[in-house]
């Protein structure tokens, strides 16, 4: 399962998560690192797009702590649905709503943390803390091509759990990752 932040403009317009620059960034990154997306369950931590509105553009502004909780029963529900073996936390808001409590991303990307190495995560799946793709969208150029490199080296990191979870899911259908609410 990935957990993003929220939707994006073109994913809140579509009514589907990561179809925009960072959905096309991850696409290509989970297939540098040999993963179908149809095996992955994908969906956001907040359900709404919470955006500045600048002339005609709609600019993105980070949810709240009282968004992300708001949000958390959505969130919760697709995990109990999913029953997924590894969720993927990509970004701090991601993290935030699965670990229950604010997470550096860098000293916990790329590591699998096991729900009985840290007893206040409540989740029964192990979790893979990451960059969001719009972050690796919003680095200069020269630094781009590491970070990418970087962020396909985590996700590499769930294909042992990737093959397992894609016999799991043709069982039982899961729910589609589509947003369903919007919470004010």
């Amino acid at each position: 399962m990935l957990v993003g932040e929220q939707p994006g403009d073109q994913e809140d317009r579509q009514g589907k998560p990561f179809v925009g620059p960072a959905g096309r960034l991850l696409d290509k990154a989970l297939a540098d690192a040999g993963i179908e997306r149809s095996s992955l369950y994908v969906t956001n931590a907040v359900k709404h797009f919470k955006f500045l509105l600048r002339g005609k553009r709609r600019l993105h502004k980070t949810p709240a702590q009282l968004e992300i909780r708001a949000c958390h029963q959505w969130l919760a529900g697709e995990i109990a649905s999913i029953h997924p073996r590894l969720i993927v936390a990509m970004g701090a808001t991601a993290a935030r709503a699965v670990l229950g409590k604010v997470t550096a991303i860098e000293p916990n990307r790329g590591r699998v943390i096991r729900p009985h190495d840290d007893p206040t995560v409540g989740i029964g799946a192990h979790i893979l803390v990451t960059v969001h793709p719009s972050y690796l969208l919003r680095l200069r150029t020269q630094d781009r091509k590491l970070a990418y490199r970087r962020f396909v080296a985590d996700l590499h990191r769930i294909l042992p759990y990737v093959s397992r979870a894609t016999d799991a899911a043709r069982v039982r259908k899961a729910p589609s990752a589509f947003i369903e609410r919007r919470v004010p």
